[in-house]
């Protein structure tokens, strides 16, 4: 299969589908408007396919964009039979997906399809948190187009072929494609939250949708859960060697070790995706200091804001493994920290769904605060036996506190290191904090997938009542 394989809009609804299963909507729609000659031009289906059919037998709702149409620059009937897409989702409670490939506003309709843009807009914000909004681009998507994506939970790209931009890398400020691509796909990937992920070609992104869609509830009041085939009581032998890399520990405790991960080539020391855990989906979010950071990072913690966020409105419950020290020490860090951790505390704090949390290494200062940490509302908080829980570093904090005591110490290593055993004992360590009962219990590496799996089974019925507001203000 070649890596540049790309398919017609027609094509690409039936390789995302189920064989036979599309079901097409306004299938001889055409253009309205007649100015600058329209009407001589031949529009069919205005440049647009809708309509409905199934993913592994659930019901999705689909829209692919033909690039032969006016280049599938969008005008004010093609809006229209997305929104009427739309409609018909939130109806029934199934997922929409785009299939985009646009070159924009279409100029001949002006107002027309500015005002249909508007439209389209409104549709994805009343579906945000009903219905999950995929969308997959496999040509241009620019201009007012580039909201689409913006909108919807998650955006895929193929890594060749793909554009996605307001303003093009040639009409930027001392910039041009040649210098950086602000467009491609690799770019955005890194550079943004906005793309989920990058795929190699049309055939393989459709295919990671339906994944995605087989992973993830159908609407709001759905229930995400399959039959499951893996050992509930599977012993993980050597799990706490993967320590730093949590990626490789999700991917353990897992049913069938099946991982769907989001934004991997963005922020670096967060993981965040999707497992199962006795058939329930499970969104988990991960400090990953293996090819990250033990920092936490703005981007890192609005990336995990946003996927919370995302697991509490489709009530998909959340994992917490914390591995952290600290916030990343940057001049550029600083200008957005405070106001991305405010916001991931209000995603956890805000979050209804169940929330358990294991602590697999350091737990340091806030950093370990805002990662769902008992305080800010985790159900269930445990510790493998090697984790330290504390303000800051063992070491630097009996430095600070006994500094006089050191300096006057004949072996100042050896008092900083009897100083240092005694804080961790004292104020560090996983059993410190358990007997504050700020973690509910201390649990051997090899049983974290059974214990984290008999906690979710015990908060399947978890009902949080709140104080009676329109909506928070973080």
């Amino acid at each position: 299969m070649s890596n540049k394989l790309s398919l017609s809009a027609s094509d690409r609804i039936n390789v995302l589908l189920d064989d036979s299963s599309f079901v097409e909507i306004g299938a001889y729609v055409t253009a309205r408007s007649t100015d600058f000659n329209m009407q001589e031009k031949d529009s069919p289906k205005d440049g647009v396919i809708t309509g409905y059919g199934v993913i592994n037998g659930k019901l999705v709702y689909v829209y692919s964009q033909d690039a032969s149409v006016f280049g599938g620059a969008v005008g004010e009937m093609h809006a229209k039979k997305i929104a009427k897409v739309y409609d018909m989702a939130m109806k029934v409670g199934a997922p929409v997906i785009g299939l985009v490939d646009c070159a924009g506003l279409r100029l001949q309709e002006a107002t027309d399809a500015m005002t249909a843009f508007g439209r389209l807009y409104l549709k994805q914000t009343l579906a945000s948190g009903v219905v999950p909004q995929i969308t997959g681009i496999f040509g241009n998507c620019g201009g007012g187009s580039a909201l689409i994506p913006a909108l919807s939970d998650f955006t895929f790209m193929t890594k060749e072929g793909s554009k996605l931009f307001v303003n093009s890398p040639n009409a930027l400020d001392s910039n041009y494609a040649g210098k950086c691509d602000t467009a491609d796909a690799s770019y955005l990937a890194s550079n943004t939250d906005m793309v989920t992920a990058v795929y190699e070609d049309d055939t393989e992104l459709l295919a990671q949708i339906r994944n995605l869609v087989d992973i993830l509830p159908s609407n709001n009041a759905d229930e995400a859960l399959v039959e499951c085939n893996d050992d509930l009581n599977r012993v993980i032998a050597n799990l706490d060697s993967f320590k730093d890399d949590a990626r490789a520990v999700i991917q353990n405790i897992a049913d069938n070790n099946i991982f769907f991960e989001v934004n991997k080539d963005y922020a670096k020391e967060i993981v965040a995706g999707f497992v199962r855990f006795d058939g329930e989906t499970v969104g988990v979010v991960a400090n990953q200091i293996k090819e990250g950071s033990s920092k936490l990072s703005a981007e890192g913690a609005y990336l995990a804001a946003d996927f919370v966020k995302f697991c509490d409105s489709f009530n998909i419950p959340v994992l917490t493994l914390v591995n952290t020290d600290g916030f990343e020490a940057t001049v550029e860090n600083e200008r957005r920290i405070a106001d991305a951790a405010a916001k991931l505390t209000y995603s956890f704090a805000n979050a209804t769904v169940p929330k358990v949390t294991v602590v697999i290494g350091d737990a340091y200062g806030t950093a370990y605060t805002v990662m769902n940490s008992k305080s800010i509302g985790a159900d269930m908080v445990y510790a493998w036996p090697t984790a330290k829980i504390g303000t800051m570093d063992p070491e630097m904090a009996v430095k600070i506190m006994y500094d006089s005591d050191i300096a006057e110490a004949d072996d100042k290593a050896a008092k900083v290191a009897e100083l240092k055993k005694e804080y961790t004992e004292l104020q560090s360590s996983a059993l410190a904090a358990a007997k504050r009962g700020y973690i509910d219990d201390i649990i051997e590496p090899d049983a974290t997938r059974k214990r984290v799996v008999a906690a979710f089974e015990m908060l399947y019925t978890k009902e949080d009542l709140r104080p009676d507001k329109k909506h928070g203000t973080v």
